[in-house]
């Protein structure tokens, strides 16, 4: 087995104050192999999206071990996880999130200029004509369509090389064509760098298509229905 890029440890999170406390994480321990593909399953509330913001360093544990690439999150303190998070994690949010006063190419730049590196400009362009945006650099978001804003999207995420490429409800604010070719160039993605994808989606099809499918529930995994998909039938889905 690949060794586990991540690993949780009876993980709890609770958001709110007094009364209005709410326990989202109720011990959840996971591990995920490097190079997996993972969807996050289950109805509303049951903790999968406060899930995958724990595994991306976006909302911290109360108490538990976060374990990614090697590194425990729990130890860092606020500017040394955005480090990492830009370094090694890769997200992709259903509503885009692209800044709209910057272009396609200026959007796809921007984590790469905050980590300093001299070339991130012509890694933002070779990102964008990998996502078939080679013509959209000039581009700003509200003259490209929902299809094309989640491709920056995905360039953005990917600019990095990132170990993880974690991903909510990506292809929510699509139709089911532009979706489609949204989460087949994320599995092509994670397939030509190795990396581990993980997904939350109410989609079963589309969990189905994964290596793995986790449920939760109110907090906790639903051991029962975490399976692997035959290898033979994933990769004739991919």
């Amino acid at each position: 087995m690949a060794d586990p890029v991540v690993e949780l440890d009876d993980v709890h999170v609770s958001l709110g104050r007094g009364a209005a406390r709410v326990h989202i994480l109720k011990g959840v321990s996971l591990s995920i192999p490097r190079g997996q593909a993972v969807g996050l399953t289950g109805p509303s509330g049951s903790g999968k999206s406060t899930l995958l913001m724990v595994l991306a360093g976006l909302e911290r544990a109360q108490s538990g071990t976060v374990t990614i690439d090697g590194t425990v999150l729990n130890r860092m303190d606020e500017d040394a996880l955005a480090r990492f998070r830009g370094a090694r994690i890769g997200i992709v949010f259903q509503s885009f999130h692209l800044i709209p006063t910057m272009t396609a190419l200026e959007n796809v730049a921007v984590p790469l200029e905050l980590a300093g590196d001299p070339k991130a400009f012509d890694k933002a362009r070779a990102e964008l004509a990998s996502v078939g945006l080679g013509e959209r650099f000039s581009h700003y978001p509200a003259q490209l369509s929902g299809g094309e804003q989640q491709r920056v999207a995905l360039a953005r995420a990917l600019a990095p090389n990132p170990s993880i490429i974690v991903a909510d409800e990506p292809t929510g604010n699509l139709d089911d064509a532009t979706g489609q070719s949204i989460i087949d160039l994320m599995f092509a993605t994670r397939r030509d760098r190795n990396a581990t994808l993980i997904l939350v989606t109410h989609d079963t099809d589309l969990a189905a298509r994964c290596d793995r499918s986790i449920r939760l529930r109110s907090g906790l995994i639903e051991p029962q229905v975490t399976q692997s998909v035959d290898a033979a039938t994933r990769v004739a889905a991919q």
